[in-house]
């Protein structure tokens, strides 16, 4: 499964984890088995608050965009994430919601 993250200020982190073609956003469960090889399942089919793009299976391999949100003071990773590629099940390691107040950049 290959995951573009488009990050957007928000006042609660996400928690993700996959299962096969199945993400668990929040705790809400989205099954994408159903998109057949050169098959897209339109945005607003999924009824996903956190898909930022239509689900495509090309070569195989699901590719979607889901939002990445991020607190008021975001380290540089999280507000100019990498594209995830998961190749295992289990609960995927974003990047951080934001910093701990120490290391918070001064003004």
């Amino acid at each position: 499964m290959q995951i573009t993250l488009s990050p957007q200020r928000r006042d609660t982190a996400m928690t993700l984890s996959r299962t096969g073609d199945t993400l668990t956003i929040n705790g809400a469960v989205y099954d994408f088995s159903a998109v057949r090889e050169g098959e897209t399942l339109p945005q607003a089919a999924a009824a996903c608050d956190w898909l930022a793009s239509d689900v495509a299976r090309i070569d195989g391999v699901l590719h979607l965009t889901l939002i990445l949100p991020h607190g008021a003071h975001a380290p540089q990773e999280t507000l100019f994430p990498a594209p995830l590629t998961l190749t295992s099940d289990g609960p995927v390691t974003l990047p951080a919601f934001d910093l701990p107040p120490e290391d918070e950049p001064l003004p």
